[in-house]
């Protein structure tokens, strides 16, 4: 397989760094990002036992700002923004009119009307797209503006992450709730203090200038030093998000899933507001989600990837959406979507492995609960 063409590739600011530290940089969407450094497994384990540092630069910043911030917000997502408070974030989702999903996003509320959305990388531009399309300054009263080359954005995971962030600022970490942050000066640098993150594990992601990402990166690794940090590559970082269920875009959910098939109904609020594809997901809960999206382990010997065909009653009614051999159990687990009669914990079905047949149950999720 041929190298990538890195010079005709997106880089975050850290790519020198990455590159110098000997990771193995991949085609990611289109960005030339780290896959692994010392190994998948190694990078996997570090982050559960201990404490890992992640490049999510790539990722993609909305800003909406103005009294009408609020209402244009609450047309684009499932969630209730008018729920937020100051210093408190969001996960949702925004739809096509059909139902299925454009994104899923993170929103922040940074202040009365001011929120800050955060979008999957391989999606800023048709993200961009789609809420430029529904948007107008005088009618809403806001004004959005794609801040995505201003940040960078570093993802500090691991039961060790409290006291790395904690060394690097005068902010109160303890005080951060999950799913709350606060600005403040990180590394002698501002920053957005997140308390949120992609594995299942305590963790920070801070959002700094896109100048400054260099000397945060290397500040936070020194501050973890002592606490065995390393630098995490993609690889772990989606077999840390499968154990913890955390959906996929392009994967688990896309265009052609709605939020309530995918089991993310806690997220879409019916009653907050007339949101684009409310319509569409009233009439599939009046008719009956068709399918669902379920967490399965194989029984034999064998890994479930993406595409996989997925057998029910000698059938195929589906395919793996999401599949590794999951290093904190020992197991190969996976997620795919089966009828919503054949969705229950323990039901039995057979995923399509090189011609080969593999039973696989359907169990509960997620798969890894952090122990602490």
């Amino acid at each position: 397989m041929a190298a990538p063409d890195f010079d005709s590739l997106k880089k975050t600011p850290l790519f020198a760094e990455h590159v110098a530290a000997g990771a193995r940089m991949v085609d990611f969407g289109g960005w030339g990002m780290p896959v692994q450094y010392t190994g998948i497994l190694a990078e996997h384990k570090a982050v559960r036992e201990q404490v890992g540092l992640f490049d999510v630069s790539h990722m993609g910043e909305f800003l909406v700002e103005g009294d009408g911030a609020e209402a244009f917000l609450q047309r684009m997502a499932t969630n209730d923004v008018s729920a937020l408070v100051d210093g408190q974030a969001h996960y949702s989702v925004a739809l096509y009119e059909h139902g299925g999903i454009v994104d899923d996003l993170l929103i922040y509320r940074r202040g009365q009307g001011l929120y800050l959305v955060c979008v999957n990388a391989a999606c800023i531009d048709k993200d961009w797209a789609w809420f430029s399309s529904h948007h107008d300054e005088e009618r809403d009263g806001c004004t959005l503006v794609n801040a995505s080359d201003d940040f960078a954005q570093l993802a500090i995971q691991g039961r060790h992450a409290a006291a790395i962030v904690a060394a690097l600022t005068d902010e109160d970490v303890s005080q951060i709730g999950t799913y709350r942050f606060t600005e403040g000066v990180v590394a002698d640098t501002q920053a957005i203090i997140a308390r949120t993150g992609y594995t299942g594990e305590d963790g920070f992601e801070l959002f700094v200038p896109a100048g400054a990402a260099v000397h945060v990166w290397r500040a936070v690794l020194a501050a973890g030093e002592q606490f065995g940090i390393q630098p995490i590559g993609l690889g772990a970082r989606d077999t840390l998000r499968l154990e913890a269920k955390y959906c996929l875009y392009g994967n688990d959910i896309t265009d052609q899933t709605t939020p309530l098939e995918a089991r993310l109904s806690w997220i879409v609020k019916l009653d907050a507001g007339d949101f684009i594809g409310r319509d569409a997901l009233v009439a599939q809960k009046e008719a009956g989600v068709p399918r669902l999206l379920v967490g399965f382990e194989l029984l034999e010997r064998g890994i479930a990837r993406p595409h996989h065909p997925v057998i029910l009653d000698g059938e195929q009614v589906g395919e793996v959406t999401s599949g590794v051999h999951a290093p904190s159990l020992g197991k190969s687990i996976g997620l795919c979507y089966l009828p919503k009669d054949s969705s229950t914990t323990g039901t039995l079905f057979h995923v399509e492995i090189r011609n080969k047949r593999i039973p696989a149950v359907v169990v509960k999720t997620p798969f890894y609960k952090r122990p602490y």
